[in-house]
């Protein structure tokens, strides 16, 4: 079976255990196919993946289709100081803390159509589920759609959650991307930047946070694993890098005479490869950007600007790692006659999920007879925010191949469906709390 035959493949139901609603699997797909058209390349298809980059035209698209399935769900919607979209089920007892799920639907370019999708529209169907069926829980609900997860625009991610939590950088509403300044950007999608603080959350305003996402690895496909639970998401520090050489004549500029900004950049991309290895553990290393200038055939390159990222569920090994690749740098500098400058863009501490919700996880998969194993996370997510406010789990499902943000990205439908049941369980075990 090919790629395309799988995704356009039916969708077998999900299960539900007695006295739990089932959700709608086929409704579920029709929204994350209809989700799909915001950022779609021209004249592709489901197949082809999405560049929904937050606060772009296609962005504001997606999240008012979405909030349209937030008001046909029943919920009360309202978007906050900071841009993210919230929706509202009142409880039997509305003067207690919420159960808060969600994700988000922003895309890296040329991404996938299941990355926070799966999740933010998983839990849309759970409130539309609970509506038809009438149930009322004694908590009330919010579901909630982060703005600006991938950190693509401004280089610098969960902006809407860390918002939420009050960890906005000093002056970040001031920077700058694309011509368009980040407050800018806000007010593009409904947010009131000038309003921020607003939108920051006390902690124990909600009974606890679940995510469900896709895996974005392969370990739950090669284990044959229909769920993860999630122990924890790793710490992520991101650096800016500008190398700046001379730019000159290719053809007349001795190669002992030059400063190619190029060349240095490149012995600190495999830099930061070997220093990532010689360490034992899981902490990964990535060079994943550079621009260089002015990027001519036939001049030697003068200034690269690179993005160098660390992460690992220590927070510590991660910021020895750094000092490591800024010595190095030092060096790569001095042998290349060149000035590599690193600055520190962001950091994210790790964030260790709540055992209760791990717990409710796991009951879920047992009522549902579903396999499940624990596991970390190595992409950060909203729920490293939120973590800092409250209880906090994630729902894994498995990413076929462990192929994410590329078009091929891919997680099939029974999965999602599966994902999602589990999420209504255990969204109805917290709101019963």
């Amino acid at each position: 079976m090919n790629r395309r035959q799988f995704v356009g493949g039916l969708a077998v139901a999900a299960r539900a255990a007695p006295g739990v609603p089932l959700i709608n699997s086929a409704r579920l797909r029709t929204h994350l196919e209809e989700l799909s058209i915001f950022g779609r390349p021209e004249g592709g298809t489901f197949a082809d993946g999405v560049s929904r980059v937050a606060y772009s035209d296609a962005d504001v698209a997606g999240r008012a289709y979405v909030r349209k399935l937030m008001e046909a769900a029943g919920l009360k919607t309202r978007i906050d100081a900071a841009g993210n979209m919230y929706g509202r089920r009142a409880g039997a007892d509305d003067s207690l803390p919420p159960v808060l799920f969600g994700s988000h639907i922003d895309s890296v370019p040329n991404g996938g159509n299941f990355d926070g999708d799966v999740g933010s529209l998983g839990a849309i169907e759970v409130a539309q589920s609970l509506q038809e069926a009438g149930v009322t829980t004694r908590r009330p609900l919010e579901v909630v759609v982060w703005q600006n997860e991938e950190g693509y625009a401004f280089n610098n991610g969960l902006a809407g959650s860390r918002a939420a939590a009050g960890h906005l950088d000093p002056g970040e509403l001031d920077a700058v991307w694309n011509g368009m300044k980040k407050s800018d950007a806000i007010r593009k999608i409904g947010g009131a930047p000038e309003r921020i603080a607003e939108a920051r959350r006390a902690r124990g305003s909600f009974a606890c946070y679940v995510e469900l996402h896709i895996e974005q690895g392969g370990t739950l496909e090669k284990a044959g694993i229909d769920i993860g639970v999630v122990e924890g998401i790793v710490a992520i520090d991101r650096w800016d890098v500008e190398v700046r050489g001379f730019a000159n004549h290719a053809g007349t500029t001795p190669m002992l005479e030059r400063q190619d900004a190029l060349v240095a950049a490149s012995h600190l991309v495999v830099a930061v490869n070997d220093i990532v290895r010689r360490e034992p553990g899981r902490q990964v290393g990535t060079v994943g950007q550079l621009n260089v200038s002015p990027n001519v055939p036939n001049i030697v390159p003068g200034v690269v600007r690179m993005v160098v990222e660390l992460r690992d569920l220590s927070a510590k090994k991660i910021a020895t790692l750094g000092e490591q690749v800024r010595a190095r740098a030092r060096e790569i500098g001095a042998q290349t006659k060149t000035q590599i400058e690193m600055r520190q863009a962001a950091h994210h501490d790790a964030a260790l999920a709540t055992a209760e919700v791990q717990q409710s996880i796991e009951a879920a998969c047992a009522k549902l007879g579903l396999r499940h194993q624990r596991l970390p996370s190595g992409a950060g997510h909203d729920a490293q925010m939120m973590a800092l406010l409250g209880p906090m789990g994630m729902i894994f499902v498995p990413s076929v191949a462990g192929i994410s943000h590329s078009p091929r990205e891919l997680t099939s439908w029974q999965d999602c469906a599966r994902g999602a049941q589990v999420l209504m369980h255990t969204v109805l075990d917290w709101a019963a709390r």
